[in-house]
């Protein structure tokens, strides 16, 4: 990543040629930046599409909570009885994008399982409301009420008792995460007059490095 690092502002590095040699080192860089700088809410939010059963295409946000870019891999965590999870599932591709004003980033891959080590280190860590929910909540299943869905959260609360206060509540059997290897990235930055900087990365399952090609806006 030497090479991209090089340059004096992370926009510029994709005004370079030849272009840096690898893409999801910057992916990380621009989400931290967009931290830091608090351009929006969830920075780490992403569109998440897939295709269901039927063929059917289907996107939604969904926060993508770990990089790991030596792996060049995106990992989000989610009920897997839920319809993105059955659909992941039945067929284990997804793309992702991310958005951050003059700055945009498209990830596809084939998805996996994240091992469950991961998912109950990432779960415990989580805020103690959001664990009871992960536990009250049928994600994409039908409700008949909002006060349906909060007997549902006291029932759970609960059930887990004064439990909350001394041990940690644990990870539900459907909760999980997805980690997406990528197999492309397309960068984009905004430049005047729509002149865009918009490049390519893609790379096989056998070759590890990426290959980079310059696109028109």
């Amino acid at each position: 990543m030497a090479d991209a690092l090089a340059a004096p502002v992370p926009d510029a590095w994709l005004s370079l040629d030849p272009l840096p040699t690898d893409p999801v080192h910057i992916v990380k860089r621009w989400l931290d930046e967009a931290f830091q700088s608090r351009v929006q809410e969830n920075p780490h939010a992403v569109a998440l599409a897939t295709v269901d059963p039927d063929g059917r295409p289907s996107v939604r946000m969904i926060l993508c909570d770990e990089i790991d870019p030596d792996r060049g891999a995106f990992t989000m965590y989610t009920n897997l009885e839920s319809r993105k999870g059955r659909a992941l599932r039945n067929d284990p591709r997804a793309s992702i994008v991310f958005h951050w004003g003059s700055r945009q980033a498209r990830v596809e891959g084939q998805v996996e399982l994240t091992p469950v080590e991961q998912c109950d280190r990432y779960f415990a860590a989580r805020p103690l409301e959001a664990r009871l929910g992960a536990w009250a909540s049928r994600q994409s299943e039908p409700v008949e009420s909002r006060d349906a869905l909060l007997a549902r959260l006291r029932e759970v609360s609960e059930r887990f008792g004064a439990a909350v206060e001394t041990d940690p509540v644990p990870r539900p059997p459907h909760w999980a995460g997805f980690t997406l290897v990528a197999e492309s990235v397309e960068l984009w930055v905004s430049r005047p007059g729509r002149i865009h900087d918009r490049a390519l990365w893609r790379r096989s399952e056998t070759v590890a490095a990426w290959t980079a090609t310059r696109l028109q806006p």
